[in-house]
Formats: structure tokens, C-alpha cells, sequence
């Protein structure tokens, strides 16, 4: 018996238990039976073991190279080092797909070890949901994509990755981008146990707003390392060029983020429920569409597999949860009316809003600028393709209205802010980003454009961070350190302080993504050895090429030097690698030096015997300001999902000490006058 066998026996048994968890949990609901739903349970968790057995085989014969699987043979070869060999698990159609069935299966099994701090008429519900998107998963590994089908007569050698995924960020971008399409699954269990059950209230959401969380931060990092991958490999100068398959991947992050922003208005208002209904299933429909997009072939992207039969089943699979999640949605609609109504357009809860429809609006250009190639081609019958120009021009204005939003958002009241305390919370930063864009035009930055984009960028930063020096400032007053102050703030109010700091590494990657789109300077030059060029006050120096060849790859790489005002900065050797079993594809080496917040980019375009090569010379300002603030956000988002390690005192309930109402912060201060009737 090979260890492909027990891989499929595995793969059938967890078809098996899914199918058994799903009828059991509903028999549980419906009945109210607890030992069914414990046996739900334990279905899940076996569910979960066997597939972690059918992916540990499947390793297994990529490590032992096993090439009488076809899949082995098409994804691995013998002179691959072990990492690459493991890392081509996912590498393809089918194990993509398994190791998707595999994440959800561990997750479904940490619900369900943790389901006790979930509402238990929810339970059920959730895992009968995630079961049934799981058995969809394993059925079509089992049927028509099983990464254990054996060749009849086995290669010696089998073909080995794509060159273009021979590279350290294999590692690391595709399971954490799969992770989290597969990720936003238990949040729209969640959603439709509420909407099945008719347990519509809040309690739905405080069960699985860290799940989001999880969700949003895990799908953060997947785009995070995708710009990186391509900025590191592609050679094209750029981190993010709006291809459909980037585009699939950031529309569920932009509609949980709307998520992760009204819901706060439901906890704390009983409002916007409709929409954040609406944002769960969603977010799970596009990930769902991001799977089949990518699987199916259908629309042109370098990240796509070729044209394959199983998008039939997922456009299948997706008509279906698109059609029962709203015949659900409307069904429980009634129940989903409003506690309250806005009293004001100028409140934190508006600005939410307008969050809300700027996110949108970013996803509804994002979604129509991807499938718009789909849809001319089936009704003009000519193809026609949407560029970065396209999406520039829609979601540029869009993002900085947003951005500006995220500024004003923590500066209003709940309900409704005064005029006088508007103008109080906004002069300050709006001074300060009025000073930027004043000073700017004497930095050299003339654009008005990027100007306008900056001044946004500070007026948000400063908004953020006078809120968190007035919030240690009271905190002050009542005796502690400014630095005693801010730590207690992060420790006692995490989400709402993790929030800001998501929303400072946002503008930190919004500064870079503007620095590197308007002042980016490209160079093309053929140069002999001993020639040299200069570009954007550097000098490079070209000394020569020096190649190198191995058994099945070929290897060129452009000698340079880097010089700034007569001081050597920087020794480079951009090269390209050409692989002989895949036609000598090659594959870039990319020089990138970083020298403070701007990169010089490096690329070997072609070369000519030992002595001449054709640069591609790219200077990108600010760049590196997309990576720092990309891990930022990461970092508050973390804060937002750590554990208070405490209750949450109720408002009214506050602790009185020598005679005093302990107040923490200003929004603390500006509720009671709120609630007494008073206009902040």
C-alpha cells in the first residue's frame, strides 16, 4: 500500500464524517438533543484529524518522491530542496484545494473545542454550516481534482515548480492567502446560524467578532506578502498592479473591514444590522468567487491555473450560497430593523457609515473593473481589458476620502457632536495638515494630486494621535505617567486602540503607496562592461556578467556598483535563472537596496556574452513605507484580537473613588453629556 492510498481512504472517511456531522448537528437543533450536538462535535474533530492524515500522506510522497503520483510528478522534482519539495503541497490545483479543506477542518475543530463561550442554540447551526462548505471542499477533492491519483507507468524525475514560485516567499504567501479565503468561513457560520436559528440580536456578533479579526488580520498578511512576493520577483518595478486574481483577494478584506467598523455601531447602538449581515455573507461570497476565479481559469492573470472544468462546481457552489444566504437574509429581514436612528449625520456612527460606503464602493469598482473583460466578451464578443489607470482614478479618490474618515471618526460623539467641540477636536490636526500642505511645494513636491494625498495622510496621523495624547492626558490628571497612561489605555481598551494603530500603519502604507506611485523614476540602459549610468543622483557602474550552469538551470548575473556624491553605497548582482524543464523560463534575481525610505530596483532585462546587459534601473521613494505599515496594521490588529483578561464594566456601573466617577477617557467624558441630554 503506498501512502497515496491511505491518503484517499482519509480523504473518503472525512467525506464520510462531514456528511454524518451535518445531519446530526441539525437533528440536534431541531430536537434540542445535547448528545447529538456533541456527537456533531466529535464528527468535526474527526473530520479535522482526517485530514490532517490525508495532507501529512500527501508531504509524505513529495518527500520520498513518490513521482507514481501525478500530482508529485507535476509539482516536485529530485534536485528541489526539502522546503521547496513540501512547499509544492500547495504549489498546484489540487493540493491548494486539500490544504484549504485542511485549514477549515482545524478551524472548524477549534470551534469546536471552544463552542462553550458561543450562544448554544448557534452551535449547531455554525457546525452543520461548516461542515457543508467543508464536504463541498473534500467532494471535489475526491471527485474531480484528488491529488492522489497514480500514473500507470511513474517518471524518474518528475517536472518540478514553476520558476516563478522557486523563491523564499513560496513559503509563506500562498498558505496564509488560502488561510484566510478559507478563514472567513466561520464568520459566515456564524451568520447563518443567526439567521436560521433567529437569533438576530447581538450576541451573534460579540461570539465571532475575534473570529473576524482572525479573519481580516490572517487576510491582511496574505496581500501583504503577495505585494512583497511580486515586488521581490516579478521585476516589473511594482508591488501591487491590479490583477484580477489581486483584485479577488482584496475584495472579502474590504468588506470585513467595513464589517469590523459597524458592527461597533450595532454593540453600541442596536444599528446598522442589515448591513453587517450583509458584509458577513459577502465577505465569504468573495472568497468563495476568489477561489473560483483563480481555479477556474476563466478570466487572464499570471497568478490563474489553466482552464479547468472544476470552476463549474464552484460557480455551482457559489450560486447556491449567493441564493440560499439571501432568500435567508430577506426571510429574517423583519427581525433586523433598528434599535435606534441616527441623530445626527455629524457622529462617530455617520463617519462609520461613510466608511461603509467608501469600502463598498471600492469593492463595487474593484468587482466590475474584474469581471468587465468576462462580461465583454460575452456580450460584444470582444475582449476587453480594465488597467491600472482604470483603478487608480475610481478607488484613488475613494481611498482618500476614507482615509480622511478614519481622522474624523475618533474626534465625534456617539450620537451627535456640537459644533463648538467639532471645530474643538478638528483644529488641531486640520492646522497640521493645512502646515503640510503648505511646506510640500518647498520639499520639490509639486503634484497636486500627491500634495493632497500627503495632507490627508497627516491630518489622519496627527487625528489619531491627538486622540491618544488627549486619552493619556485625562488618565494623566488622575495621577499616572504619560507613560503609564498610554500602556493602560492599550491594556484596558485594546480594540479600540489596536484600531488606531491599524488605522496609523494604514496611512503609513497610504504615504508609500503615493510616493512610490507619483515620484517612482524608471531607467532602461544598455550597458558594456566599464560603462556606467546615472539616475535620481546615483551612479551605476557596470562591470560585466558572470554565469554559472547546473544540471538542469542556467544562471546569469549583471556585476554592478551603486555610487552616491563619490562613496560606493551598495555592490548588486541582478540575474535571471532559466530552468530547463520548463521551456528555460527564467526566473529574476532582483537587486533591491534599500537606503532609508527609498529603494534603488534592480533588473537584469538581457544580457549579451560575458560584457553586455540591459539594466532596468527603477528608483521607488517610500516604498519601503508599505512594509512597515503593513506590519503595523498586523500588530493592531493582534491588539484587537488579544483577550481583555477581563469584563468589560457596564456604563452607569463605573467604580467611584474618593467621591468621584473614574472617567478614562474624553469619549467616557463625552458620553455622560451625551446621555444626560447635553450636545458635546
Amino acid at each position: 500500500m503506498y501512502f497515496s492510498d491511505i491518503g484517499i481512504i482519509a480523504l473518503m472517511l472525512a467525506l464520510g464524517f462531514a456528511v454524518f456531522a451535518i445531519v446530526i448537528a441539525v437533528v440536534g437543533a431541531v430536537r434540542e438533543q445535547p448528545q447529538a450536538i456533541i456527537s456533531a462535535k466529535r464528527a468535526v474533530l474527526a473530520v479535522s484529524a482526517f485530514l490532517v492524515l490525508a495532507s501529512a500522506m500527501l508531504v509524505v510522497s513529495f518527500l520520498t518522491h513518490d513521482f507514481g503520483v501525478k500530482y508529485v510528478a507535476e509539482q516536485s522534482s529530485r534536485s528541489m530542496p526539502w522546503y521547496f519539495t513540501s512547499a509544492a503541497f500547495y504549489g498546484g490545483q489540487e493540493g491548494s484545494l486539500l490544504y484549504w479543506a485542511l485549514m477549515l477542518g482545524i478551524f472548524s475543530a477549534i470551534f469546536a473545542f471552544t463552542s462553550r463561550r458561543a450562544p448554544a442554540k448557534l452551535v449547531p447551526y455554525v457546525l452543520a454550516t461548516l461542515m457543508v462548505v467543508e464536504g463541498f471542499f473534500v467532494l471535489v477533492l475526491v471527485t474531480v481534482s484528488n491529488p492522489f491519483v497514480r500514473l500507470p507507468y511513474p517518471p524518474q524525475d518528475g517536472t518540478g515548480l514553476n520558476p516563478l514560485l522557486m523563491d523564499p516567499g513560496m513559503l509563506v504567501h500562498p498558505p496564509m492567502l488560502l488561510m484566510g479565503y478559507m478563514s472567513f468561513s466561520v464568520p459566515f457560520a456564524f451568520a447563518v446560524a443567526a439567521l436560521l436559528s433567529g437569533e438576530v440580536n447581538s450576541d451573534w456578533l460579540r461570539s465571532m467578532r475575534r473570529w473576524m479579526l482572525a479573519s481580516w488580520s490572517i487576510q491582511t498578511a496574505g496581500l501583504l506578502l503577495g505585494s512583497w512576493w511580486a515586488y521581490h520577483v516579478l521585476g516589473w518595478g511594482g508591488y501591487w498592479g491590479w490583477d484580477p486574481v489581486e483584485n479577488a483577494a482584496l475584495l472579502p478584506w474590504l468588506t470585513s473591514t467595513a464589517f469590523l467598523h459597524s458592527t461597533m455601531v450595532q454593540e453600541r447602538r442596536g444599528m446598522l444590522k442589515v448591513w453587517n449581515m450583509f458584509l458577513v455573507i459577502a465577505s465569504f461570497a468573495l472568497s468563495i468567487f476568489g477561489t473560483f476565479e483563480v481555479r477556474s481559469g476563466i478570466i487572464s492573470s499570471v497568478h490563474s491555473f489553466a482552464y479547468s472544468d472544476i470552476g463549474v462546481y464552484f460557480f455551482a457552489f457559489l450560486a447556491v450560497i449567493i441564493i440560499f444566504s439571501t432568500a435567508l437574509f430577506f426571510f429574517r429581514l423583519p427581525k433586523l430593523k433598528p434599535d435606534q436612528e441616527f441623530d445626527s449625520v455629524v457622529s462617530r456612527e455617520g463617519v462609520f457609515l461613510l466608511n461603509n460606503l467608501m469600502l463598498l464602493g471600492i469593492t463595487f469598482a474593484t468587482l466590475w473593473g474584474t469581471l468587465f473583460p468576462l462580461i465583454s466578451a460575452t456580450i460584444r464578443k470582444q475582449t476587453m481589458t480594465v488597467g491600472a489607470p482604470f483603478y487608480n482614478s475610481v478607488n484613488g479618490p475613494l481611498f482618500a476620502v476614507l482615509i480622511l474618515a478614519m481622522g474624523i471618526g475618533p474626534l465625534l460623539a456617539w450620537r451627535r457632536t456640537s459644533p463648538n467641540a467639532l471645530w474643538r477636536n478638528l483644529s488641531v490636526p486640520t492646522i497640521l495638515a493645512a502646515a503640510c500642505a503648505l511646506v510640500l511645494p518647498l520639499l520639490g513636491i509639486t503634484d497636486v494630486l500627491a500634495n493632497i494625498g500627503f495632507s490627508v495622510c497627516a491630518f489622519t496621523a496627527m487625528a489619531i494621535l491627538y486622540e491618544l495624547w488627549r486619552g493619556a492626558r485625562v488618565r494623566h490628571a488622575h495621577g499616572e505617567p504619560y507613560w503609564q497612561a498610554v500602556y493602560m489605555l492599550f491594556k484596558r481598551y485594546r480594540q479600540r486602540y489596536g484600531g488606531y494603530v491599524v488605522h496609523l500603519g494604514l496611512v503609513l502604507l497610504a504615504a508609500g503607496v503615493i510616493g512610490s506611485h507619483f515620484f517612482q523614476v524608471q531607467k532602461d540602459v544598455t550597458l558594456k562592461s566599464g560603462q556606467e549610468t546615472t539616475i535620481g543622483g546615483y551612479l551605476f557602474v557596470y562591470k560585466g556578467n558572470l554565469q554559472s550552469y547546473g544540471d538542469d538551470q542556467q544562471s546569469v548575473a549583471a556585476l554592478m556598483q551603486v555610487w552616491r556624491n563619490g562613496t560606493l553605497v551598495d555592490s548588486i548582482q541582478p540575474g535571471r535563472t532559466m530552468y530547463k524543464n520548463f521551456d528555460n523560463q527564467p526566473a529574476s534575481q532582483i537587486a533591491i537596496t534599500t537606503l532609508g525610505v527609498t529603494d534603488l530596483y534592480v533588473f537584469l532585462g538581457d544580457w549579451s556574452g560575458p560584457s553586455q546587459a540591459t539594466i532596468r534601473i527603477f528608483i521607488n521613494p517610500l516604498v519601503p513605507l508599505v512594509w512597515y505599515g503593513g506590519v503595523i496594521m498586523l500588530l493592531g490588529g493582534l491588539l484587537c484580537w488579544w483577550p481583555d483578561g477581563r469584563k468589560r464594566a457596564v456604563y452607569g456601573r463605573q467604580g467611584v473613588k474618593n467621591g468621584r466617577v473614574a472617567i478614562t477617557t474624553p469619549e467616557e467624558a463625552s458620553k455622560v453629556a451625551v446621555d444626560k441630554g447635553a450636545s458635546v
